[in-house]
């Protein structure tokens, strides 16, 4: 058979029904409609409107940087109406790779597999090498000195409080993080779904807290001149630095995505997957535009290219507030934005290792990766063998990699997964017109392909050496295709 052969969507959509896994135990379908949403929440709101806003104002767009937040959540709510068409009409587990199989082949599906990993698994990594930096912030503020050599990765020079110098050797806390986070992925979805339900309510009272309170002390003087002159060099504001700073901070949009590897453990999900994913995308982006714009409006850009730039306008706000009713509420703010950056960065961790997991899961069950990835827990229905392989292998990538290097990785990987799904949802109409469609992308000719496009010109702004980077792990992803999953592949050995 050709490696661009497509499995059947009635198959699918009985392996949806079966519930796949070994031993005839399938995942145990427990999360509705609010759940998926809270699960979107939970993915989206982390690291980059904590980290990633501030820094990318500072380095690319100034204060059009509200502008690079608007253009990089349109490019998701493209890609997220096909998401929701496709996450609707094939609810499986596995997202984009599944999607991909459907409609462009087995080849194109096992591309965008091994893409997914750069999204979900070193999307983990990501988040819990941040989830490590607020958590040393926070133990300092109540005295507690967490060990500088253990708190960064290898070769990383690690200011000290009295203005000395040490060089790490690994991440401690951004490991145990993930062994805890895996375990109680393992334990079971629903409980993990309630865990994140209870995290996001906290970072959403935060975030609402910091545009409330910071909207009463914005100096409008600092949102001019709105779009910086370029400096001449791509990507150093003017037009070029929004589009640079929108693929820099797409990464803050990750997330709803991982919404749809939940379909098979969804009461309803024709229903429910279009509400998890465009629901929890709506959300996220008024209140992502909204931050950027006080952020940008409490202290000038220049100051935001520091590790923590949230907290940068927070103490510009504290000193402003002073002698005013909102005096208190800014005393206790650093803590609280600290406390909000631990929980969501929690959060989004669960959510990406669970979309990690199933997506293994999915290409295990069509034989292109080894069987042990799709067993089942018999008491908790979880691919708990795969949570723990993935558990690892996130914790050695979070203890020993820097985070810059890992989120562009994610951002781009991602964007290529957009563009895949994009390019299919257009392939799928073609083919079974006749098909079921519960949710319909709207003017799909062309909200499709300009989804595409939009993720290819975000793409294009992401700087070259994680270009390189994606190309060499695209061509270790063929040379295993054709080494494992082409030879394993069930598809192809029954001819179905």
């Amino acid at each position: 058979m050709s490696i661009f052969a497509t499995k059947s969507i009635d198959q699918i959509q009985m392996e949806a029904v079966g519930g796949g896994g070994d031993a005839g135990h399938g995942l145990k379908r427990v999360l509705g409609p609010v759940d998926l949403v809270t699960l979107g929440i939970g993915a989206i709101i982390g690291t980059g409107i904590f980290v990633l806003t501030g820094q990318a104002a500072a380095a690319h767009a100034g204060p059009a940087i509200v502008l690079s937040m608007i253009l990089a959540g349109f490019a998701s709510a493209l890609a997220g109406l096909c998401y929701a068409e496709f996450a609707s009409t094939v609810p499986i587990a596995g997202s984009a790779y599944t999607y991909g199989y459907a409609t462009l082949g087995e080849f194109v599906a096992w591309i965008i597999g091994w893409d997914l990993i750069l999204e979900y698994a070193l999307g983990a990594a990501t988040v819990a090498v941040g989830w490590s930096g607020y958590l040393v912030s926070i133990l300092h503020d109540f005295g507690i000195q967490f060990p500088a050599h253990l708190s960064a990765a290898p070769g990383t020079i690690v200011t000290l409080a009295d203005g000395g110098t040490v060089t790490a050797i690994f991440n401690l806390p951004a490991v145990i993080i993930t062994v805890l986070v895996a375990t109680l992925l393992v334990i079971g979805i629903q409980e993990s779904a309630r865990v994140n339900a209870v995290i996001v309510i906290v970072k959403v009272a935060v975030v609402l807290m910091v545009i409330v309170g910071g909207l009463m002390f914005i100096n409008t003087a600092n949102w001019h001149p709105f779009i910086p002159p370029n400096t001449g060099e791509f990507g150093k504001f003017g037009y070029s630095g929004i589009l640079r700073a929108s693929g820099v901070i797409f990464f803050a949009y990750i997330g709803f995505d991982a919404v749809s590897t939940a379909a098979q453990e969804a009461k309803n999900p024709q229903k429910d997957m279009p509400i998890g994913i465009l629901g929890s995308l709506v959300v996220c982006t008024i209140l992502y535009v909204l931050v950027s714009m006080v952020i940008v409006g409490l202290v000038p850009y220049t100051s935001l290219g520091v590790p923590a730039p949230m907290a940068v306008a927070i103490d510009a706000a504290k000193v402003q507030s002073a002698g005013t009713a909102w005096a208190g509420l800014f005393g206790i703010m650093p803590f609280l934005v600290k406390l909000g950056a631990i929980a969501g960065l929690s959060s989004v961790m669960v959510v990406m290792l669970l979309g990690q997991t199933r997506v293994f899961f999915s290409m295990a069950n069509d034989g292109l990766l080894p069987g042990w990835a799709n067993r089942v827990h018999p008491k908790f229905r979880t691919p708990h063998i795969t949570t723990i392989m993935t558990g690892i292998v996130v914790s050695i990538a979070a203890g020993f990699t820097p985070i810059n290097i890992l989120g562009e990785l994610v951002s781009i990987g991602t964007l290529l997964a957009f563009v895949i799904v994009s390019l299919g949802v257009m392939v799928l109409r073609v083919k079974r017109p006749d098909l079921k469609r519960p949710f319909k992308t709207p003017a799909v000719f062309v909200v499709a392909p300009l989804a595409a496009l939009v993720s290819l010109g975000l793409m294009a702004g992401l700087p070259a050496d994680t270009w390189l980077r994606l190309i060499i792990w695209m061509v270790l992803g063929i040379i295993v295709y054709f080494l494992y999953g082409y030879n394993h592949s069930k598809l192809r050995a029954t001819g179905r």
